[in-house]
């Protein structure tokens, strides 16, 4: 049997060596919960990195945990957060924002690639009458990279930012591949959130090398006190929160993080090279959705290569910080030759 070649998720990537060496450093004696000294550094830390002292920066172990206590801050449980129907809150949450908000509605909105505009924002909003008959909006979230790999540039989010001003929503941007949105466009990750108008932010670790650890951010300290009740009410105040808190530090540091995303991207953009007039959606981030048979499919994994079917005739590609390149040259040439 061929040798399998991993590219169904970056959740099955390996957690990089700063990460393993943190965690070992991690491995002593310390106060529990988050009073430990590796928490303790965070704010500091995520204040630097966004250029603003307003940085409230909580771990929690999953995104789903991040989205949902981000949104229960944002949204009461009478009200609706607007996203784009493809959104992961929307569609692999199992409920959970709803869980957490106790009740909000999710309200769908269209666009291409999972990208929403506040053109399809206001056409979702305008199905939402004034009246109590009706869950009122709180919040918008979006997904920096989309569910489709697509990223949103620092002026399509500050044209939402602004919607949000103007219509008095919370604004939550869903940052699971977000080290990847801020390597693709280069750009300083303060441009890309607060300076946009975001208000909270899931920003993701695990998918860019860390083993267990995300952190939810918000620019301003109004949510704090509140979202720090609702994470142990959640099961998400780890007794020994030091591992996590030393894993985010440890990719903070010397931009691993930042390297981690562009090895991603830059793997992903030899895939999409190869791929050509196969690619359902231009590739700005570390997935790859291509056009394919079933037929075309399963002669890919008979030659070893794992890999998601993304809806009839689609299959998605993801590669991670640590692809290995002769897989990458190994899957390119194999798509090539379909």
């Amino acid at each position: 049997m061929a040798r399998r070649m991993r590219f169904f998720s970056d959740n099955a990537a390996a957690a990089c060596p700063e990460v393993m060496a943190a965690l070992q450093a991690a491995n002593r004696l310390d106060t529990a919960y988050d009073g430990d000294a590796f928490s303790a550094q965070l704010e500091g830390a995520f204040s630097e990195l966004f250029e603003t002292p307003q940085v409230t920066a909580l771990w929690v172990a999953t995104g789903t945990a991040a989205n949902s206590l981000a949104l229960a801050a944002l949204c009461p449980p009478h009200g609706s957060i607007v996203c784009h129907r493809d959104a992961h809150i929307q569609n692999d949450e199992c409920g959970a924002p709803e869980f957490y908000t106790h009740g909000a509605k999710l309200v769908l909105a269209e666009g291409e690639g999972a990208k929403v505009t506040p053109e399809t924002v206001r056409a979702a909003l305008a199905t939402i009458r004034d009246d109590v008959h009706q869950v009122q909006p709180h919040a918008l979230s979006i997904t920096n990279a989309t569910e489709y790999g697509l990223v949103y540039t620092p002026a399509e989010v500050a044209a939402l930012g602004e919607l949000c001003r103007e219509r008095s929503l919370g604004f939550h941007m869903d940052g699971a591949r977000f080290a990847n949105a801020v390597a693709r466009l280069d750009c300083s990750p303060a441009d890309l959130t607060w300076r946009a108008g975001v208000d909270a932010l899931s920003f993701g670790f695990v998918k860019n090398g860390g083993m267990s650890a995300e952190v939810l951010i918000f620019f301003g300290p109004e949510h704090r006190k509140a979202t720090l009740y609702r994470r142990k009410r959640a099961g998400h105040l780890l007794s020994k929160g030091r591992f996590l808190a030393a894993q985010i530090l440890a990719m903070l540091k010397d931009d691993v993080w930042l390297r981690n995303a562009r090895s991603a991207n830059d793997s992903a953009a030899k895939l999409a090279e190869a791929a050509g007039s196969r690619l359902v959606s231009p590739v700005e981030a570390n997935e790859v959705f291509l056009k394919v048979s079933a037929e075309e499919a399963a002669s890919l994994r008979a030659r070893g290569f794992d890999f998601y079917d993304w809806g009839p005739g689609e299959a998605r590609l993801v590669t991670s910080w640590d692809s290995d390149p002769a897989d990458v040259e190994a899957l390119a040439a194999a798509i090539r030759a379909l």
